[in-house]
């Protein structure tokens, strides 16, 4: 387990009532999920069956929203969406399948929503958990925030963005043809 998993999930055992997700990027090229991503461009899709694809964070968010807290993602992406968003849209069932409630927002509506710098999680609306990336995509690790002030900036932004996303469900993405 890396060291970002043992702090989501120290983090997430203290929360009790919600953990949202603010996603913004068009790519991302983390650890084992790049290869995956790799395979999805060569044409594999995800089997349905969750004893193929289920790993220690679906367990952690569906015990968390057993004893429950209220999981939400939204993704703020461009359109048409790259490949990678293309290949996260086709994984996110399981995401669903865990408890989470996602939704998507297109980049050219969330133009006047004042968003932080960086994707971050937060926790019971107090605790935040920046993810830092590379220019490539990678993890440039996690950072914990407790600042009040930033807390609620990120409250704030994350409910100004899932009122106006679609839920995944009703969300229909428009890829980037591969060599655009």
């Amino acid at each position: 387990m890396s060291q970002t998993d043992l702090e989501f999930v120290d983090l997430l055992a203290n929360t009790r009532h919600s953990a949202v997700h603010l996603e913004m990027r068009d790519g991302y090229g983390i650890g084992q999920e790049a290869a995956e991503f790799d395979a999805w461009r060569a044409g594999w899709r995800p089997d349905p069956d969750p004893a193929t694809w289920w790993n220690d964070f679906h367990s952690w968010v569906r015990d968390a929203t057993a004893r429950g807290v209220s999981f939400r993602r939204a993704r703020i992406v461009s359109e048409p969406v790259s490949e990678y968003i293309a290949y996260e849209y086709d994984c996110t069932y399981q995401n669903v399948a865990a408890g989470e409630s996602v939704r998507w927002l297109p980049r050219r509506r969330a133009s006047d929503i004042a968003l932080p710098g960086n994707d971050f999680w937060l926790f019971d609306g107090r605790v935040i958990m920046w993810n830092h990336f590379t220019g490539t995509g990678g993890s440039a690790g996690p950072e914990v925030d407790e600042r009040p002030e930033v807390a609620e900036l990120c409250a704030t932004a994350f409910e100004d963005v899932w009122e106006r996303a679609t839920p995944h469900d009703d969300y229909r993405i428009r890829p980037t043809a591969p060599d655009a």
